[in-house]
């Protein structure tokens, strides 16, 4: 089990944006992370002190930077990856700090290369499904300049 200080160490975000508190399992195709950020004050994310299910997508992209980080087997802090796209997604709630139990976010990688990363994922508490959909990041954008500016 990893706990939050070993997820902060191998993704960008820091500090009370580091929303993962702990990993449950993580193999090569698929990572399992908790956490109870939902519920604090303090949380970046919350907007008019709420925080919406939107925020769902934000901890997904979170476990998929730390399997990527894992996959890497590299310690040091990962580079910034930027969301690419959100599809398929369904909510089955309207907020997240309503609910009182732990966030369970299960993210499974579909396709991957050392440039770009799609993931499916799953945010789910008390063993209810809250968000689901598919992400894609692109991990190294430098990479990609190349590409888009000869076609």
């Amino acid at each position: 089990m990893m706990d939050r200080a070993a997820i902060a160490a191998r993704i960008p975000h820091q500090g009370s944006m580091c929303l993962l508190d702990g990993v449950e399992r993580w193999d090569n195709e698929q990572i399992v992370c908790f956490s109870r950020s939902h519920l604090l004050a303090g949380n970046p994310l919350r907007a008019a002190g709420r925080l919406g299910i939107a925020n769902a997508i934000e901890y997904a992209a979170q476990a998929m930077a730390l399997h990527g980080a894992l996959l890497a087997g590299d310690a040091a802090a990962a580079r910034a990856g930027y969301l690419a796209s959100v599809r398929e997604l369904r909510w089955h709630c309207q907020q997240l700090d309503t609910l009182d139990a732990a966030l369970s976010i299960h993210v499974q990688r579909l396709s991957g290369n050392a440039i770009t990363a799609m993931y499916q994922f799953e945010l789910a508490a008390a063993g209810s499904v809250l968000a689901s959909g598919r992400l894609s990041v692109v991990l190294d954008a430098a990479a990609l300049a190349p590409r888009l500016t000869s076609s």
